[in-house]
């Protein structure tokens, strides 16, 4: 299994707009665009500085993991990914390496990308999300 970098880090909020108006107004960061994940009951937006991306991710559904979040822990750092190669592979090695993964498939991610996570107490108390892209 082979990390390339840390993709991004995922921030759980309330609201995007809201949120925009630190990171994009204030801080200056590069703002990217929203994109609805509706499966996952999401929406996500996408901020940058230099090659660290943040993912500012907002529930727009009551039973999104987000929405589940926020209500247990409020809002704040949600997880953090790590770009791979090859998703299957890396998700075969975790298994067999005594890991728990959170789905035994990779689901879909913003910009087309495919995700899995690993459960927290199988990383020290971090989601970790591994993430694979074609770009």
């Amino acid at each position: 299994m082979n990390v390339n970098k840390i993709d991004h880090i995922g921030i759980a909020v309330q609201s995007i707009e809201e949120s925009l108006k630190l990171y994009k107004d204030v801080l200056g960061m590069d703002f990217k665009g929203v994109e609805e994940l509706t499966e996952r009951g999401l929406k996500t937006a996408f901020i940058q500085a230099g090659d660290t991306k943040i993912e500012l991710l907002e529930p727009i559904s009551e039973k999104s993991t987000i929405s589940k979040f926020i209500e247990k822990k409020g809002q704040g750092m949600h997880h953090m990914a790590l770009q791979v190669k090859d998703i299957k592979q890396s998700m075969i090695a975790l298994k067999e390496n005594g890991y728990r993964l959170l789905s035994e498939e990779p689901e879909k991610g913003a910009h087309g990308t495919k995700v899995v996570f690993l459960h927290p107490k199988s990383s020290n108390g971090v989601l970790l999300e591994l993430v694979e892209s074609d770009h």
